[in-house]
């Protein structure tokens, strides 16, 4: 006798959108206890990136849900006491330490590849000259190892940092920290806890824990959504999404099938909101298609578009308040001046959560003074003047 499958458990899409702000640590009383390390657990990666304005995305993460954390703890938090290592997840990510044995899946998987797409001439000699300065000397940067250039242009990577990065994605050396930008790497033994340190999961079972953690990052996603937080195929998610633990939902509106948390589904999202600026590549937005589903907002990183082209500036971050998104803005600073090089408002009502935001990120970084460029209309920018100058 087989037993029927449940039907999907329904949502409405307000449901759904507090779901993922709770789950995306925006909804409730901060982890303050928890801290920089607590968020890096509860969101299961941290996306890195070479753009820096107000800081970098990675600083931005934790500022965003814990309030003005001071800068030199965020990067102590992630880079000290074996908490975290950078692999391969959305893009390169910072994780939390405990989840190295499920990457295995994907080191297999490029070990079988057998080559990055830069190629090594002597992959031999390359990677033991490597792994013997690494074994002697202890952690070293890709200078330090001899150079990241062979003096070309800027992405000829000099025979060293392939063999490094090659040694990377297969798992014979780990990065233990960013240091000046720079990765520092380390052997294996002595970045990852004794305990972490195999490869003995099988490609299912590291897809299945990779599905569930996206599963509770997330509060409740598409196929896509889930699959895409650390970069799955719809099919590996198709294979274990049943022995997930995820629970199939249906949310009004979005024409797709979805699952959830069953945690998130166990008690109704309630508690404060929080105001503030958002990094184009904070979890809650990274997904185009799944921002637009749930906040109804179009929102794209404008940085790598010609600069006549651009609609919102280069590093347009989203504002955050009451639990939508109401607005965005370009900023930048001047000496020890926050420039709103351009912002926009969804409504009038944005203007005093605009104003509060701008305030805080300027505090954070730092500046004493938020000076507007540019709005989207002389209306906007006298709105979120006269908040300001209230503050």
């Amino acid at each position: 006798m087989t037993t029927a499958t449940p039907s999907p458990l329904p949502l409405s899409a307000d449901e759904a959108r507090r779901i993922a702000l709770r789950a995306q640590g925006f909804m409730g009383a901060p982890d303050r206890r928890g801290g920089v390390r607590g968020v890096l657990r509860h969101l299961g990666a941290v996306q890195l990136d070479t753009i820096s304005v107000l800081a970098r995305s990675h600083e931005l993460i934790p500022y965003a849900r814990l309030g003005a954390v001071g800068r030199s703890a965020v990067e102590a938090a992630y880079w000290s006491d074996q908490h975290a290592f950078e692999y391969w997840s959305h893009a390169a990510c910072i994780l939390p330490i405990e989840e190295w044995p499920h990457f295995a899946f994907r080191r297999r998987a490029r070990k079988a590849r057998g080559r990055r797409w830069h190629v090594l001439e002597d992959k031999d000699r390359s990677t033991k000259t490597v792994l013997d300065r690494l074994a002697s000397e202890g952690p070293l940067t890709s200078t330090e190892l001899g150079g990241a250039k062979n003096g070309g242009e800027w992405f000829e990577w000099s025979e060293t940092k392939i063999a490094v990065e090659w040694l990377l994605d297969i798992g014979e050396v780990v990065c233990t920290e960013r240091r000046g930008w720079k990765r520092v790497y380390d052997l294996p033994e002595r970045a990852v806890p004794g305990r972490l340190l195999h490869d003995d999961l099988d490609d299912r079972e590291c897809m299945r824990r990779l599905v569930a953690l996206a599963g509770q990052s997330l509060g409740v996603g598409t196929r896509a959504d889930i699959a895409d937080y650390h970069r799955l195929a719809g099919a590996q998610f198709d294979a274990v999404v049943a022995d997930s633990g995820l629970v199939p939902v249906e949310v009004e509106g979005w024409g797709k099938p979805a699952w959830a948390d069953p945690a998130a589904l166990a008690e109704a999202p309630r508690g404060r909101h929080r105001t503030t600026l958002l990094s184009p590549f904070d979890s809650l937005v990274w997904d185009r298609p799944r921002t637009e589903r749930i906040f109804d907002f179009t929102h794209r990183l404008e940085a790598y578009v010609p600069k006549p082209k651009r609609i919102h500036g280069y590093f347009a971050m989203p504002l955050l308040a009451g639990g939508r998104l109401q607005g965005r803005v370009d900023p930048a600073r001047e000496g020890t001046t926050l420039v709103a090089r351009q912002l926009s408002l969804t409504s009038p009502k944005a203007a005093r959560p605009m104003a509060e935001a701008l305030r805080e990120a300027a505090s954070w970084v730092g500046c004493d003074a938020v000076r507007i460029e540019r709005a989207g209309s002389p209306e906007e920018a006298a709105a979120v003047s006269s908040e300001l100058a209230a503050l």
